[in-house]
């Protein structure tokens, strides 16, 4: 707790009188939206940063918590893909007075679920593609265009985005996969700040290790 108030991941507006900062969770509405709380977005709104998403969408996307999402960060979902098997990739059916009714999913391309990990930093403008998985604690720097899955806890930059390094050695990786500070309380997690924001990191692995023992 500080000066009184104790952190509120159904609270829209974390920061007293700055709208350009929101918790997401709070703000959706579309069960197919699934977001961890304190996931939050350097902006006013949420919705718009979701394109290519129509009722008839059978994809979701799935953030865990404390993920940091920037300005300009656009999710791309699968109903953004055309009909790639036939000659051409119009979509007839989606428009008024075209004679077509829409192809088979199985004719669409479909890439499943996009699933962002937790505690994901993405930068300002990245785009996130269909069907990626982005594993706990990575990195997506600004501008990446992300057209395919991301180690936890790595580094990735550019268009395409390419890993440029992994944040930690694999020692510190699976304990901090395996200790999962998201998922404690938040009484448990205000107790963790000094070990979570520690530079120190041989003294954090060796004090992680403590605490799942």
């Amino acid at each position: 707790m500080k000066d009184g108030i104790v952190p509120n991941p159904n609270n829209i507006h974390p920061i007293a009188g700055y709208d350009k900062e929101i918790y997401v969770k709070p703000t959706i509405k579309n069960p197919n939206i699934i977001v961890g709380d304190f996931t939050y977005i350097a902006d006013s709104e949420f919705d718009s940063h979701v394109t290519n998403y129509y009722p008839w969408s059978r994809d979701r996307l799935i953030i865990g918590k404390f993920c940091q999402i920037a300005a300009g960060v656009e999710f791309m979902m699968n109903a953004a893909n055309h009909q790639m098997n036939a000659v051409t990739t119009f979509p007839f059916y989606t428009l008024e007075g075209w004679e077509m009714n829409a192809p088979d999913p199985s004719e669409m391309p479909f890439k499943g679920d996009t699933v962002i990990g937790n505690d994901v930093w993405i930068g300002q403008n990245a785009v996130i593609l269909s069907g990626v998985h982005i594993g706990d604690g990575a990195i997506i720097g600004a501008n990446s265009i992300v057209g395919s899955d991301v180690d936890p806890f790595t580094i990735v930059v550019g268009n395409p985005s390419k890993p440029l390094r992994k944040r930690f050695d694999d020692e510190l990786i699976e304990l901090l996969l395996r200790f999962k500070w998201w998922d404690k309380s938040i009484d448990e997690i205000n107790k963790l700040i000094p070990l979570l924001t520690c530079s120190e990191l041989e003294e954090v692995k060796e004090e992680i290790k403590k605490r799942i023992e």
